[in-house]
């Protein structure tokens, strides 16, 4: 299931806008957890697999179309990168999975860092797993998910690339990723369906995120 601008209040989606339009920071890359920033504001972290538009999102969500690198090279993100709302809430981009040309030591070694990271953080408050609604849910997004659902980390599912399946398509997707995800006890039960080409959902995941910066 999916939720409208219309099914948000004015003042949700103001919130959203409001927080960011603040201004991002990129604030450091992570190789290891030894060097993670001391917890402050509420994090959001965004998962996903190589390629799923994860830069592009963040990008879209800031309003910096500089903010993130985006690539079309899967695996480009090897590390931990935070970047910081003006000490309102800090946005994780964790390193992509699923990629198939790194090697099996780098794969190993991101693997690791991310699973340490997504247990020990407590000031974590949502992992956005981003999904290609062109492919629907993977086994890597399920292993993923098996991890946050064990963590007890709470997650959402955020389908991107919409623009470029048919919205009858879109429809079943949302409805079966909803589906798959009903009995998973970490899973935010709202998939958003996002296009940071178009905008579509854009102002929807800012209030959803919005609503963890007061908590």
């Amino acid at each position: 299931m999916t939720r409208s601008e219309e099914e948000f209040t004015p003042q949700q989606i103001e919130a959203g806008r409001l927080l960011f339009a603040r201004r991002a920071e990129f604030m450091l890359g992570v190789v290891n957890l030894d060097a993670l920033p001391d917890e402050g504001p509420g994090e959001v972290a965004f998962a996903g697999r190589s390629n799923v538009g994860k830069s592009t999102l963040l990008n879209a969500l800031t309003g910096q179309n500089g903010l993130a690198r985006a690539s079309n090279t899967p695996g480009r993100t090897r590390e931990i990168n935070y970047f910081d709302l003006e000490g309102a809430m800090r946005l994780v981009d964790l390193p992509g999975y699923g990629y198939a040309k790194a090697s099996r030591k780098d794969v190993e070694r991101w693997t690791a860092l991310t699973r340490d990271f997504l247990r020990g953080r407590s000031v974590l408050r949502r992992v956005c797993v981003l999904v290609d609604s062109r492919h629907g849910l993977k086994q890597t997004d399920r292993e993923v998910m098996d991890l946050l659902d064990e963590a007890a980390v709470n997650y959402q599912i955020v389908l991107t690339k919409t623009d470029k399946i048919k919205p009858t398509a879109l429809e079943k997707l949302i409805e079966a990723t909803g589906q798959q995800i009903m009995k998973r006890p970490a899973a935010h039960p709202i998939v958003r369906a996002t296009s940071s080409e178009k905008g579509d959902g854009i102002a929807e995941l800012r209030a959803d995120l919005a609503m963890l910066a007061v908590q």
